[in-house]
């Protein structure tokens, strides 16, 4: 039998592990808003235009993921240096995509900052939400600024799921969107989202609350999906299950880190690198 005294220190264990996993703020947190909130805007597109829905990847091309910018007052923390790696590519990089925390407190100033740099860039990209970016009621922000939370994109040749785990979990709506949606989803799959499915050690705590609609996921993309993308937890960790590869990337704000994914006719490919 746990000792209440024990059962103290375990919550407060427990507390610390959560905080040291995405620099996150208490009083943030508490005032974030749900889900079914933002799913309301799934179709509400303010910073993507048609073009950047419906984009021309062509059959080898090569993009990049980053996750947890945690844009503050201002400062990218050197992202805008990412347009010298796009534009040196010679084309060959066609998109950006973003895994959550663009923000540490989803700040109008700081939103605006994300598409300044995000604009300079030349390519599409595409933002996923994470729980800073929500922090203190701020969806509104996002909900002005960038839009929906939850979308697909069609490329040729290619489908990009954008999906929001900003609060830990999917939700049934969320998910039974995605299985209806991969049944049509064509060539190369990509999924983007912010709450990382996989520890890297004992120690680490399970970032993505619900493990039951983790499972279902991994089931979803079986066979469906190349690689999933995540972040959250400021490490680099890999796993593979059901044939699809599960990264979840090192955070850009403290190791200006990113990954660049290649796609050819043969494979993919992937290599980290940092700024």
């Amino acid at each position: 039998m746990v000792k209440p005294l024990c059962k103290i220190c375990l919550l407060f264990l427990f507390c610390a592990l959560f905080i040291s996993g995405c620099n996150n703020d208490l009083l943030g947190l508490i005032t974030s808003t749900d889900i079914s909130v933002r799913l309301k805007e799934r179709d509400n597109f303010v910073f993507l235009g048609e073009s950047e829905r419906n984009p021309s990847f062509g059959e080898e091309y090569s993009f990049i993921v980053l996750s947890d910018t945690h844009i503050e007052n201002g400062d990218a923390w050197n992202l805008e240096d990412l347009r010298n790696v796009i534009e040196q590519s010679n084309g060959e990089i066609k998109f950006v995509a973003f895994t959550g925390d663009i923000t540490q407190n989803g700040d109008k100033k700081d939103v605006d900052k994300f598409i300044d740099v995000a604009r300079s860039f030349g390519v599409p990209c595409y933002p996923v939400i994470g729980n800073h970016d929500i922090f203190f009621g701020n969806f509104s922000v996002w909900k002005e600024k960038i839009g929906s939370t939850c979308y697909r994109i069609n490329a040729d040749g290619t489908t990009l799921f954008i999906l929001d785990s900003a609060n830990a979990i999917f939700g049934k709506e969320q998910i039974d969107w995605l299985e209806r949606e991969l049944t049509s989803a064509h060539g190369r799959v990509f999924v983007f989202s912010h709450s990382n499915f996989f520890v890297k050690s004992p120690t680490d705590i399970q970032q993505h609350s619900d493990i039951n609609e983790r499972g279902r996921v991994v089931s979803l993309l079986r066979n469906k999906c190349d690689i999933m993308f995540m972040g959250h937890s400021h490490k680099r960790i890999i796993n593979e299950a059901g044939g699809v590869l599960f990264i979840n990337n090192e955070d850009f704000v403290n190791h200006r880190a990113y990954c660049v994914v290649s796609v050819k006719k043969d494979g993919i490919s992937y290599k980290f690198e940092k700024l």
